[in-house]
């Protein structure tokens, strides 16, 4: 008679295979995932900058004169009711300054 063997289990050499390959994806994902991140904070630093300059207009438009810095704007609980925006590049608040009107992102790396 011969014995019928039932092999239930996993080799060590399949189960290293399959890290291998799973380590082998996260070599690839994970770069891609962290670039993804910081391209969105990049852009939503550049859509917080034209937030302020459209306030800036604004305030310009209903006062007749510009600004003479961003915590005037800023500082409008109509226009900022959460308070002024934070850059999610530095987590900073914008420079105070206006350069030509405008909201001075020099610091900022976009």
């Amino acid at each position: 008679m011969t014995k019928a063997t039932n092999k239930k289990g996993v080799t060590l050499v399949e189960l290293l295979i399959v890290v291998l390959i799973l380590a082998a994806l996260s070599a690839i994902a994970i770069p891609r995932i962290s670039q993804s991140a910081t391209s969105a904070k990049e852009k939503a630093c550049k859509t917080n900058v034209s937030i302020l300059n459209t306030a800036i207009e604004l305030y310009n438009a209903d006062n007749g004169v510009y600004p003479a810095n961003l915590t005037t704007v800023t500082s409008n609980t109509n226009l900022f009711p959460d308070g002024a925006p934070i850059c999610p590049l530095t987590d900073a608040v914008y420079p105070n300054t206006l350069v030509n009107n405008r909201t001075d992102d020099s610091g900022h790396s976009h």
